[in-house]
């Protein structure tokens, strides 16, 4: 950004308007400080040699808890305002505080649209959240505005991956329920019939999105030793799926034959529900849904009916709508249903590399260079 801009975007910003009158009367030049650093000289002996007026991007983050090596990268060349409580920023406290910010360091918890995009101003530059989806943000508004938006792809693959076999097995093999029974005195002693659920060996499992995480779940599926793994996709992926043995399928062929239905698709208008009442009928009635991707992938009120009557054997949720999900929640009434908190990422090194990806992609959006992981418009 050259120098008249940035003066320009200095004026506009209310709590910059006492500089106005010094700087109306400056001739500025850019130094090699740090960005957001400009020199300034007086064109006249009045008001005496002004050195130096800090313009360091201002960068707002929606929570104090991110891992430290992110907010480290920022506060070396920004300053950082951040809200102070270890939960999601209230609403009113997210508008109050981004006006006049260059950037947005924010989570799946924060909704970014046109009525915060409006309170942030001109001077919003960039907007990075600390999360592979990003239906969250108003993306096409920011392009619009010419908001650059960034996103962490790749960096939770792996554990999205192990968290979804991890789900699938507990599920399918009622860990939980068992584990349950040795706290309560559920545990007499060995029966045969007592807490047996489906194995993955000889069974058929149906991925619903073959990207990224899906080709990663695959592969863990092979040493299981499964007999067919389906999957349905927008896109072809020939040498992807020849490499786990897997197989393209329409999507009522895929429900119809899996065992385990495994939703990793993205969450857009087209796969918002995409598992509903219809879909449940065609699953089989010993099936099992797994959910890591979104909550809007499902419609939970049609899953419970589904789980309660019986026309599925089980389900597993990572995601749900809303977040968290209330305690009256019908779904919190069954025995065979698997509910998590979303942790798909929940790993340690991969959360501290999703925040530096963010705090790279901030900076990034800021210089006006390439980011890390970036969207200006949703994909169909």
């Amino acid at each position: 950004m050259n120098a008249v801009k940035q003066i320009s975007c200095f004026l506009r910003n209310p709590a910059r308007t006492h500089c106005a009158r010094i700087v109306s009367r400056l001739n500025f030049r850019q130094t090699n400080a740090p960005i957001g650093i400009w020199k300034f000289h007086t064109s006249c002996g009045l008001l005496g040699d002004i050195q130096e007026i800090n313009m360091r991007p201002q960068v707002y983050v929606t929570r104090p808890d991110y891992a430290e090596v992110g907010m480290e990268l920022l506060r070396e060349e920004c300053d950082v305002s951040c809200w102070d409580g270890a939960c999601p920023v209230p609403r009113d406290e997210l508008l109050k505080n981004v006006g006049g910010k260059d950037g947005i360091f924010c989570a799946l918890t924060e909704k970014i649209d046109v009525e915060l995009l409006d309170q942030a101003g001109p001077n919003l530059k960039v907007v990075a959240t600390i999360s592979v989806g990003y239906d969250h943000i108003d993306v096409a508004e920011c392009k619009k505005r010419g908001i650059r938006v960034g996103y962490t792809p790749d960096v939770l693959t792996d554990a999205t991956a192990e968290l979804t076999m991890a789900l699938l097995l507990a599920t399918g093999r009622r860990l939980f329920e068992a584990n349950k029974e040795v706290y309560n005195g559920g545990w007499q002693s060995w029966e045969p019939a007592w807490m047996c659920g489906p194995g993955l060996k000889g069974s058929t499992v149906g991925v619903i999105g073959f990207g990224r995480i899906g080709q990663e779940v695959a592969k863990r599926l092979v040493p299981f030793k499964p007999a067919n793994i389906l999957y349905h996709s927008r896109s072809n992926h020939p040498y992807e799926a020849e490499q786990v043995g897997a197989e393209k399928a329409s999507l009522d062929e895929l429900l119809m034959r899996s065992d385990y239905v495994v939703v990793l698709c993205e969450l857009t208008p087209k796969t918002h529900h995409i598992i509903d009442a219809e879909a449940l009928s065609k699953m089989k009635p010993n099936a099992i849904l797994i959910n890591t991707s979104r909550g809007g992938c499902v419609d939970q009120d049609a899953l419970f009916e589904a789980l309660q009557t019986g026309k599925i054997r089980a389900a597993g949720l990572d995601v749900t709508t809303p977040e968290p999900l209330p305690l009256d929640s019908p779904l919190l009434t069954l025995r065979n249903i698997v509910l998590l908190p979303h942790i798909g990422s929940a790993d340690i090194a991969t959360r501290q590399e999703m925040s530096r990806i963010t705090a790279c992609n901030i900076l990034a959006g800021l210089k006006g260079i390439k980011m890390m992981g970036r969207r200006f418009h949703k994909e169909n």
